[in-house]
């Protein structure tokens, strides 16, 4: 992820179709909700409304689905036949529910189809197939439709089955997204990795960066607390913390005014006032923090209600370090601490 150009770059190279980067790196359209190669010969879109993905299985895991017109499935089967014939196979019965039997069906190895796909998509096709399929139910939903009617437009005969590949993708019931607000999920490119921004309408509830392994037990607890189903897709709060942070990143301004979704009660909430009001530039021990909230012997749940923050850098819980100065623990990455602890001094300081 360090070594993937800026967005500016690969927005250039989409302008000027430059397959310097082809099958490498995917631009995604959010008011189309299709993603591209960066050779695509569509009418470009505007900047603020591309984003770029290094797999296919980011893609359709972000919410979009494959361009009609440069086919970046289709191209990336032309390496390999078996791709190639199973694309053409999936296109042609887009209603079908695909299983280990089809492909047995078409004289095809599974263990070999799952090796070829993950190879050359990234992504099994049994899995790409799911999602082409959940995709179209989850969009029905959010555009009201009934469960069952929603199962129908993606293609699934059971009932059953819809409600087992909505669980799996995003651990919901179907019958639950229909009168919801969904909370929407979606991903943000940063020069030190991608975070998952999780949002309603009105406020962020989760900034956490991807690769975090607490992240799962997070979302399950974000669910329990919100009683909310989580979507794909982007809401003005969304677009509204992914320029604050741009504006972060480049330097320009460590200003955030995304309104936050607080999920944490009593002293947990206290911390986090804390910590949003030190300093960009700055550090504070735990024991600081505790001294401020008057009970100095209070570092350690200092330290657990640090490690509860579901919204990095935001809750800039990377600000606070060890009483002799060391760095501890950090979710995201103790190297990331120190690049958000080093930037922040060089940017904001003084």
């Amino acid at each position: 992820m360090l070594t993937t150009p800026s967005p500016e770059t690969l927005y250039n190279a989409l302008l000027a179709r430059d397959p310097s980067y082809e099958g490498q790196v995917f631009a995604a359209i959010s008011t189309t909700g299709i993603f591209c190669r960066l050779t695509c010969p569509a009418r470009k879109p505007k900047f603020e409304n591309t984003r770029f993905f290094t797999s296919i299985r980011a893609c359709f895991e972000a919410g979009f689905r494959p361009c009609l017109r440069c086919r970046p499935l289709a191209h990336a089967g032309t390496r390999e036949p078996l791709v190639a014939k199973l694309l053409a196979e999936m296109d042609a019965r887009p209603g079908h529910v695909w299983s280990e039997q089809d492909l047995l069906t078409l004289d095809l190895d599974p263990s070999t189809v799952r090796r070829t796909f993950k190879r050359h998509l990234g992504l099994t096709f049994l899995d790409l197939a799911r999602l082409r399929q959940t995709g179209r139910g989850l969009a029905a939903l959010a555009a009201g439709a009934s469960v069952i009617d929603a199962q129908l437009e993606a293609g699934f005969e059971s009932g059953d089955a819809f409600r087992q590949s909505v669980n799996r993708l995003l651990g919901e019931n179907p019958a639950n997204l229909k009168h919801q607000d969904l909370l929407k999920a979606d991903w943000l490119e940063t020069p030190i990795g991608p975070m998952l921004a999780i949002a309603s309408a009105h406020a962020l509830h989760l900034l956490e960066f991807f690769d975090r392994k607490a992240l799962p037990s997070e979302l399950i607890r974000l669910r329990a607390a919100t009683s909310a189903a989580i979507g794909f897709g982007r809401t003005a709060i969304t677009e509204q913390v992914s320029a604050e942070l741009a504006a972060y990143f480049a330097g320009t301004s460590a200003t955030f005014a995304t309104p936050l979704a607080f999920h944490g009660a009593g002293f947990t909430r206290r911390v986090w006032d804390r910590l949003q009001n030190i300093p960009p530039g700055t550090t504070r021990a735990y024991s600081d923090i505790a001294a401020e909230l008057g009970q100095d012997t209070a570092y350690r749940a200092v330290a657990r209600a640090n490690g509860a923050n579901q919204i990095a850098i935001i809750i800039p819980c990377h600000r606070v370090i060890g009483a002799d100065g060391h760095l501890t623990g950090y979710g995201g990455g103790l190297w990331r601490k120190q690049w958000l602890i080093s930037h922040e001094a060089y940017k904001f300081a003084g």
